[in-house]
Formats: structure tokens, C-alpha cells, sequence
């Protein structure tokens, strides 16, 4: 009887064991990488989406499944993250450093799961005006009226940090615009000049310049410099040259942010590594796309990274033998 007692306790307990063992493996099931990555994009007239696509095509090709939709771009993307509606995405490394760091648009709200894996290419920070005005630097802005961009985007923020650098941000006079009304206000005379970040050439920016040429004033190195040492890592030096608009006559000097790819913390190591890889081993493809794919290069992967990499990404430039700079490595833990 007491050998049937004590196997009678270990047969219940034991069954135990097999339910609890259950439910912790159901609920690891629901936080782990489900088998399809969803990327999101931007909307379908933009260049995230073709990209995205494309890449997504690639990736399902090379056994990893997965698929591109549309979004509202870098915002939504990054809390699309956050909320794990995606594993990865393409946005801009300015909009990545801000929802990382909890600043701006979240502010209190970080997006800690955020991860990056390979700069892809400059989104230019351009300051135009009309190839007949007056204004020739961005001191010449003072007074004048600004269109800095839709309130809380990424071009208002980029617009208030580089005339607070240059000394003239408290003395423009600022519009809220999206980049399609800047440019016909522009045109008309109605704003002095209009702040665009965006893929140069910029095709709202190229439509206006047909009939009314226009010119992109220099950002110099004195004010990168002042961006860098207040903590604005992301941006980069650019050279539009003098035929990206009718009415430019000369190369210009000026900043970008970069296009990045991020992903989720959550996704394996193996996986981000392989994604990583199938994204330099299929450039050609990419390029084939969109002609802002020809600035995807290993040479330039971790150009204005602005967040932590994924280990994956991490295991594959170290196997390419790139520095990783010390504030880019995957965090420890």
C-alpha cells in the first residue's frame, strides 16, 4: 500500500510539473519570434515601401518569411515596434534616437526594444529658397518667414535644432507645412523659404524648380560640429551637387540623416544575423528597385547609427571586420 502511495504522489506530481511546464512554454510561445517577420514601410509613393518590399521579397526567398505593409512612416513605425504590431522597419536614425531616448514626440514614452541593423541611405536636410532671393546663408534667415515642417514631425525637430545652432531660431517667423504646401508656398511667394528632409532630389521640390528655380542654402562644418557635440549623433555631412535642382549653380554643402534599417530586440540572434547578411548580399537587387538603394554599402553600415545594434547585426560586421564604435554595441545583459 505504501509503494502505491508514494507512486500515487508521484504520478500527481509529476502532473503538475507537466502542466506548469505547459503554461510557462504557452506563454514564452506569445513573446518569441513567431516564424514571420513584418516590416513596416511608409506610404506606397514614398521610397520605404518599394524597399521594403523588395527586401521582404528577398528575405522569403532565402528562407527567412516575411513581409512589407505600408505605414505612416517613422513615427508609427517606431512605436509599431514598441507595440510589437512589427519586428522590423525602415525610419529615419534621428526619429530612432528619439524614441530609444524617450525625447521629442516620446517623451516619457521610450521604445527600449528598439534595435539597428544597417544604415541605408541620406534623407537630406535642405533649407531652399528661391534661386533669386537674397538669402544666402541660414544667418540670412533671421526675420524671415520659415515653413519648418507639420507639427511634431521629424523636419520640425530637425528645422528647430539647426537654426538654434546657426543663432537665428527665436527670430524667424515659423509656418507649419507639409513638404507638398511648402513648396507651393514657395513658389508663390508666400514663405521666404521651406525646410525639407527628404531624398535629394525631392520630387516636390523638382516639380516647383521647372518654372520657379530654386537653391539649397550650405550648412558648414562650424555647425555640424555644434549638432555633434549637443548630442545630435545621427546627422551626417551630405554634398548636393549643383544640378540635383534647376537654378543650383554650384555644390552645396549640407547635412542628411540617414534611412535605417531597426528591428525588435526579441527576434533571435541567428535570424537579425542572416537578415543582415541577405541585406549586403542582395544590394544589387535592391538598387534595381529604387535608385536610393545605389548608397547601401558595408562601407557605410554604421554611418549616423543612432541606436544600439542587434546582436545579430553586432556578429556580422565583426565577422566583416568593421570598428563598431562603443556607443552602437548591443547592450550587455
Amino acid at each position: 500500500m505504501r509503494k502505491e502511495l508514494v507512486l500515487g504522489i508521484l504520478s500527481v506530481v509529476l502532473g503538475m510539473l507537466v502542466v506548469v511546464a505547459g503554461c510557462i512554454g504557452g506563454e514564452q510561445e506569445t513573446k518569441t519570434f513567431s516564424g514571420t517577420i513584418t516590416i513596416y514601410t511608409g506610404g506606397t509613393s514614398g521610397v520605404y515601401y518599394p524597399l521594403g518590399s523588395k527586401y521582404a521579397e528577398i528575405l522569403t526567398k532565402a528562407g527567412i518569411n516575411a513581409k512589407a505593409v505600408t505605414s505612416g512612416a517613422s513615427v508609427s513605425n517606431a512605436k509599431a515596434i514598441g507595440e510589437e504590431n512589427a519586428q522590423a522597419a525602415i525610419m529615419q536614425n534621428d526619429i530612432a534616437y528619439y524614441a530609444y531616448n524617450g525625447l521629442y514626440m516620446f517623451k516619457d514614452s521610450p521604445i527600449k526594444n528598439l534595435r539597428g541593423v544597417a544604415a541605408l541611405y541620406p534623407e537630406t536636410v535642405q533649407f531652399v529658397v528661391r534661386a533669386d532671393s537674397d538669402i544666402k546663408s541660414l544667418k540670412d534667415l533671421a526675420g524671415k518667414k520659415v515653413a519648418i515642417g507639420a507639427p511634431g514631425s521629424g523636419t520640425a525637430v530637425a528645422a528647430e535644432q539647426i537654426l538654434k545652432a546657426a543663432g537665428v531660431w527665436n527670430s524667424i517667423q515659423k509656418v507649419n507645412q507639409k513638404f507638398s504646401q511648402a513648396a507651393q508656398a514657395l513658389k508663390l511667394g508666400q514663405i521666404d523659404a521651406a525646410v525639407i528632409v527628404s531624398g535629394a532630389p525631392t520630387p516636390a521640390i523638382t516639380q516647383i524648380a521647372t518654372t520657379t528655380p530654386v537653391r539649397v542654402l550650405p550648412i558648414p562644418d562650424d555647425i555640424l560640429q555644434k549638432l555633434k557635440s549637443q548630442g545630435y549623433i545621427f546627422y551626417v555631412r551630405q554634398i548636393l551637387p549643383k544640378n540635383t535642382y534647376k537654378g543650383m549653380t554650384e555644390d552645396t554643402p549640407t547635412v542628411a540623416v540617414k534611412a535605417i534599417l531597426v528591428v525588435s530586440a526579441d527576434l533571435p540572434e541567428d535570424v537579425v544575423y542572416q537578415m543582415t547578411k541577405t541585406l549586403f548580399d542582395n544590394v544589387d537587387q535592391l538598387r534595381a528597385v529604387h535608385q536610393k538603394a545605389k548608397y547601401i554599402s558595408l562601407d557605410t553600415a554604421l554611418d549616423g547609427m543612432s541606436i544600439p545594434l542587434h546582436p545579430g547585426a553586432y556578429k556580422y560586421y565583426e565577422e566583416k571586420g568593421l570598428q563598431v564604435p562603443d556607443d552602437i554595441k548591443p547592450p550587455s545583459g
